[in-house]
C-alpha cells in the first residue's frame, strides 16, 4: 500500500520462528517443518505470493505427509480428501460413516474460523451489515474440546487418537484443545504438506525486498525495550541502547503477554486492564528441539519426506499427565522431520549431507529455571549433562522407528525452553504464544486494534498459531490500519497477485 514499514528484530537474523541457522556444515529450520495448502490458489498461498512477489516457491512432500505412531501401530495421513478417508477406512472399516462425517465437519468448522477472522478485521458497522456480529453466529461446538466433539462422531478411542495425531502442531492434547484449532490444522494439511524451496530462511529472504520497495527496511540486533506513549497515543519505541524511533503507527508482533506486561509502561497497561488480561491467559506449551546432521544424501540414508508423530499410546491426555507427574515418563509426543529430504535445493547448498529435526513436549519450564539467568552457551556442565540425557531419549525414539540410522549421526545439538526464550523472547519457552483454549478464543481484546491510538497487535496471538496463522494476522492488522477503503484495495491487490 506504499507505506514505509520498519521491522525491528532483536535476533541476529530475521524471520522469528521461520528463520534457519547453520552449524558444523549443516542447516536446520527452527519452526517451518511443513506448511499446508500451498499447492493451489488458497488464501494462504495467495498471501505468500503477494508478499514475496511470487519469489517464494514450494516443494510438495510425499503423498503420506504425516505418519501417526501409537505404540506399536502406525497410521498414515495421505494427501487428498478421498485418499485421506480411504486410508483411514482400511484401518477402521466399521467407522466409514464417522470418518466421512469427520472430514465434512473440519471443512465446515474452517468456514466458521473465517468468520472469526473477519470479526477481527472489519469495522463493526460493516460486520453488522454482513450479519457477522453476535456470538450465536458461531455454533458452540466450535469452541468445545476436541475430544468431546469427536466422541460425538465415534466411540472408537483409537480412531479418535489417530485423528488427533497432529495435536503437537498447536500444543494441546484432545481434552484441552478447542475443536476449532484442531479443525484448522487438520483441514490445513488435508491436501498434503509443502516445504519452501531453499529452506525456511527463504520466507524472510523473499519478503524483505518487498518491504524495501516502499522505502522500508528490516533491522536485526534491534532490541526494543519500550513502546513510547505520548498524551495517550503510541508514538514510537525505545531501543536497548536508549535510541528512540518515532512513527505514526506502532505494530507489536512480540506477543500479547510481552506487549502488555513488558513493552508498555506498566501504569498505562494496568489502567487499561491489559496487564491483568494478559496475565490471565494461559501460555502455550514449551518444547525441546533436537537438530541432527548426517553424512550422506537423503536417498543414501533412506530419509522420507513424511513426518513421524510418535506417541507412547493412544491416550494423548494421559501421556501428557504422566509426563507432568514424572518427567522421566515417556515423552508424550516425539515429532520427527526430515528437512533435507523435503527441500530439493538442499544438496546444492550442502552436498552429501542430510538433516533431521526432533521436537518433543510439553516441557515443565520449572525444570530449567535454575539455569534461566545464565548466558546462552555458558550455562554450565550440569545443564549440558541434563541436555545430553534428554538427547539420548529423543535419539532412542528415532532409532526405534529407523534403526538403520544408529551409528550414522555426525552431529547433534538440543535446544530447551531457555533457547526459545533467548532467541524468540517467549519467557517460558512457549512455542505457540497463547494456549489455544476456549478461554483464549473468548478474549475480545485479542484484536489488532488496541485501546491505545496508534498501537496495533499482530502475530500468532491474534488469529491462530503457526506460520499461516501469523500471516493471516498480518493481513487483518493491515486491514485495520488501512480502514475500509484501503482494505478493499489491498484485497484486490492480493487477489491479483
Amino acid at each position: 500500500m506504499g507505506k514505509k514499514v520498519l521491522v525491528l528484530e532483536q535476533h541476529y537474523t530475521a524471520g522469528g520462528f521461520t528463520h534457519a541457522y547453520d552449524r558444523n556444515g549443516y542447516e536446520w529450520d527452527v519452526g517451518v517443518h511443513y506448511i499446508g495448502d500451498m499447492g493451489a490458489k488458497t488464501a494462504g498461498r495467495g498471501l505468500f505470493d503477494f508478499i514475496s512477489n511470487g519469489q517464494l516457491q514450494w516443494a510438495e512432500m510425499d503423498p503420506v505427509y504425516d505418519r501417526i505412531i501409537l505404540g506399536e501401530e502406525s497410521f498414515d495421513f495421505v494427501a487428498g480428501k478421498e485418499n485421506f478417508k480411504n486410508e483411514l477406512k482400511k484401518h477402521f472399516p466399521e467407522e466409514a460413516s464417522a470418518i466421512d462425517a469427520y472430514v465434512e465437519l473440519i471443512s465446515k468448522t474452517n468456514k466458521y474460523m473465517g468468520q472469526i477472522t473477519q470479526q477481527k478485521a472489519l469495522p463493526k458497522g460493516l460486520l453488522a451489515v454482513k450479519g457477522l456480529l453476535g456470538k450465536n453466529k458461531v455454533p458452540d461446538y466450535v469452541f468445545q474440546d476436541t475430544y468431546s466433539v469427536l466422541k460425538g462422531l465415534t466411540d472408537n478411542e483409537k480412531l479418535i487418537a489417530v485423528l488427533c495425531g497432529q495435536w503437537g502442531d498447536h500444543g494441546l492434547p484432545p481434552k484441552k484443545s478447542t475443536f476449532v484449532m484442531h479443525a484448522i490444522i487438520a483441514r490445513h494439511y488435508l491436501h498434503g504438506g509443502f516445504y519452501p524451496i531453499g529452506g525456511a530462511s527463504k520466507i524472510a529472504e523473499t519478503i524483505i525486498p518487498q518491504i524495501q520497495t516502499s522505502g522500508g527496511d528490516v533491522f536485526t540486533y534491534a532490541d526494543v525495550t519500550e513502546i513510547i506513549i505520548d498524551n495517550g497515543r503510541a508514538t514510537g519505541v525505545t531501543m536497548k541502547d536508549g535510541h528512540k524511533i518515532f512513527a505514526p503507527t506502532i505494530i507489536s508482533n512480540a506477543g500479547a503477554i510481552n506487549t502488555f506486561t513488558k513493552l508498555l509502561p506498566s501504569s498505562i497497561s494496568q489502567s487499561l486492564g491489559y496487564q491483568q488480561k494478559a496475565e490471565s491467559v494461559e501460555r502455550s506449551m514449551s518444547h525441546l528441539g533436537m537438530y541432527i546432521g548426517l553424512k550422506g544424501t537423503p536417498e543414501e540414508l533412506d530419509l522420507p519426506k513424511t513426518n513421524l508423530w510418535i506417541y507412547p499410546s493412544a491416550d494423548h491426555d494421559g501421556n501428557v499427565a504422566a509426563a507432568e507427574a514424572d518427567p522421566k515418563s515417556p515423552f508424550p509426543v516425539v515429532y520427527v522431520s526430515f528437512p533435507s529430504a523435503k527441500d530439493p535445493d538442499f544438496q546444492r547448498r550442502y552436498p552429501g549431507r542430510s538433516t533431521i529435526e526432533i521436537v518433543t513436549g510439553p516441557c515443565d519450564f520449572e525444570e530449567y529455571r535454575q539455569w534461566a539467568d545464565k548466558t546462552w552457551g555458558k550455562r554450565g556442565d550440569d545443564y549440558e549433562a541434563f541436555k545430553e540425557e534428554l538427547s539420548q531419549r529423543m535419539l532412542a525414539a528415532l532409532f526405534k522407528q529407523m534403526p538403520h540410522l544408529e551409528g550414522k549421526i555426525d552431529y547433534y545439538e538440543t535446544s530447551t525452553p531457555l533457547s526459545t526464550d533467548y532467541f524468540c523472547r517467549y519467557e517460558h519457552g512457549e512455542a505457540y504464544g497463547l494456549a489455544h483454549t476456549r478461554h483464549r478464543f473468548e478474549q475480545e481484546w485479542l484484536t489488532p486494534q488496541t485501546k491505545i491510538p496508534g498501537l496495533y497487535l499482530t502475530g500468532q496471538d491474534i488469529v491462530s498459531c503457526g506460520v499461516v496463522g501469523a500471516l493471516m494476522a498480518g493481513m487483518v492488522t493491515a486491514m485495520k490500519i488501512l480502514g475500509l477503503r484501503g482494505s478493499g484495495k489491498l484485497l484486490k491487490m492480493i487477489k491479483a497477485a
